[in-house]
């Protein structure tokens, strides 16, 4: 079978007709959208673990550093209350002991 088309002569086979052509140029067509939204999709379950892993990861650093926040405000505390003591003793030491006007026990 034999076609004019424009100013060409076209020879067309009976196997690979045109409607046989758009047939399969809409399934490649539709395999290829098909691969790119699995692909997306794959990309977006990606995408949700490594930020589910990224969180984890945020919630730890931020507990650990609470603890570290915690132990230096406790220090600081336990550092004054030291202090403090420090001076009682030292009053304490300056002191005397016994009474005044008391007398030696024997």
């Amino acid at each position: 079978m034999r076609e004019f088309w424009g100013g060409i002569l076209v020879k067309v086979s009976s196997v690979f007709s045109e409607r046989k052509a758009r047939k399969w140029l809409w399934i490649a067509l539709g395999a290829f959208v098909a691969l790119q939204i699995y692909f997306v999709q794959e990309l977006l379950a990606a995408l949700m673990l490594f930020t589910g892993v990224f969180v984890v990861c945020a919630l730890i650093a931020l507990a650990l550093f609470l603890v570290e926040r915690a132990s230096r405000w406790g220090l600081g505390a336990a550092g004054q209350q030291a202090k403090r003591a420090i001076v009682v003793a030292e009053e304490i030491s300056k002191k005397q002991l016994r009474r005044p006007r008391s007398e030696p026990a024997q």
